[in-house]
């Protein structure tokens, strides 16, 4: 296991493939760790360097206090990125991981030649509909929220399967204080501004049945970038890499082959 420490924050990630192959970095969704991941991963093309990690109050990385700051978080990656070396990445992020991705391309262009914005909006509902959910989970914890949080992450036909279990599991079982400090970054974030201006290389991806990002919120992000790509996969919810694995793959590989990532 490999554990960056920044100071504030202890942030366990996985660091894959050759240290000179272009780099990828992956940011996964509130109440998810970086297995969220695992499913693409074998039909990824070979040669590039593959880095996963667990945000802060995720997975096995530290939990500081809450609330957090969306800023904090960027700079998390931030940090961990010049930690590994890493310039010139393509940083794939998902709900939450996609602002993050959409604050570091501002402040960090150095770092980031593209970014893929999955399943994620510049600005993701309202501080009200945030701060009920931070009070049912103070009241009642995850477990309060996870059948709701099912629904809206997941297509009828998955949440019939026996592997919703595992994700349901992997919810309930983050820390609470974990969620409900992304949980008031999300809350305080409205990127509409600063991501209008941004430049880079940009695929957008949304799953049809998304009940937590729905295809058009994620089209109207994608928008507000010229020249990005819009990509819909059917038949998946809010988080399409497990759902649809290998047409999440293919849409990402053809999208590093483009921009001369692979």
């Amino acid at each position: 296991m490999l554990i960056a420490d920044l100071g504030d924050v202890r942030l366990h990630y996985r660091d894959e493939g050759p240290r000179d192959a272009p780099a990828v970095v992956f940011a996964n969704s509130l109440g998810t760790d970086l297995r969220l991941w695992d499913k693409i991963l074998p039909y990824l093309p070979g040669g590039l360097r593959i880095i996963r990690y667990d945000k802060r109050g995720h997975g096995l990385s530290s939990c500081p206090p809450a609330p957090y700051s969306m800023g904090a978080l960027i700079g998390d990656a931030e940090r961990l990125m010049d930690h590994l070396g890493l310039r010139d990445a393509v940083f794939v992020g998902l709900s939450i991981g996609g602002m993050i991705a959409q604050g570091l391309a501002v402040k960090r262009p150095d770092l980031l030649r593209a970014m893929v914005l999955s399943n994620t909006a510049a600005k993701i509902g309202t501080r009200e509909m945030w701060q009920e959910r931070i009070d049912a989970v103070r009241g009642g914890g995850i477990e309060a929220l996870a059948d709701a949080i099912m629904e809206r992450w997941f297509s009828r036909a998955f949440r019939e399967t026996v592997e919703l279990e595992a994700w349901r599991n992997m919810l309930i079982r983050q820390p609470a204080e974990g969620y409900i400090g992304c949980s008031a970054a999300i809350a305080g974030t409205d990127f509409l501004t600063s991501t209008s201006g941004l430049t880079l290389p940009t695929l957008a991806i949304a799953g049809s049945e998304d009940g937590s990002t729905p295809p058009d919120l994620v089209r109207e992000t994608a928008a507000l970038i010229p020249h990005s790509h819009f990509e819909i996969i059917r038949g998946a919810g809010h988080l399409p890499c497990v759902e649809k694995p290998r047409e999440y793959a293919r849409l990402l590989t053809a999208f590093l082959a483009e921009h001369g990532h692979v």
